[in-house]
C-alpha cells in the first residue's frame, strides 16, 4: 500500500473528500515523525508500538578490502506489532 493508496482508503472509510483525507494523512505523519524525532515511544492501541532506539560505535569489515572499519553510531526506529494486529496476520 503507498501513501496515496492509504488516502484513498481513508477518504472512502470516512466519507471524507480525497484533499481532506490527504491532510490528515499528512498531519498524522506529521505528528508521528517529530514525536519520534524528539524520542518518544509511540504506542497505538490495537495496532503496535513505534520506537527510537540507538544503535553503539562498532567494528565492521570492508567486503571489497576485508579492511576492519569503524561503522558510526545511528538511531533506528524499531516496529513492535500489538496483539490485534498479529491476530489479523
Amino acid at each position: 500500500m503507498t501513501k496515496t493508496d492509504l488516502i484513498a482508503q481513508v477518504a472512502a472509510n470516512t466519507e471524507m473528500s480525497k484533499k481532506s483525507a490527504e491532510m490528515a494523512v499528512n498531519a498524522a505523519f506529521e505528528a508521528l515523525g517529530k514525536a519520534m524525532a524528539e524520542g518518544e515511544k509511540i504506542s497505538i492501541s490495537g495496532f503496535g508500538t513505534f520506537e527510537v532506539r540507538e544503535r553503539a560505535e562498532r567494528q565492521g569489515i570492508n567486503p571489497r578490502t576485508r579492511e576492519p572499519i569503524t561503522i558510526a553510531a545511528s538511531k533506528s526506529i524499531v516496529f513492535k506489532p500489538g496483539k490485534a494486529l498479529k491476530d489479523t496476520l
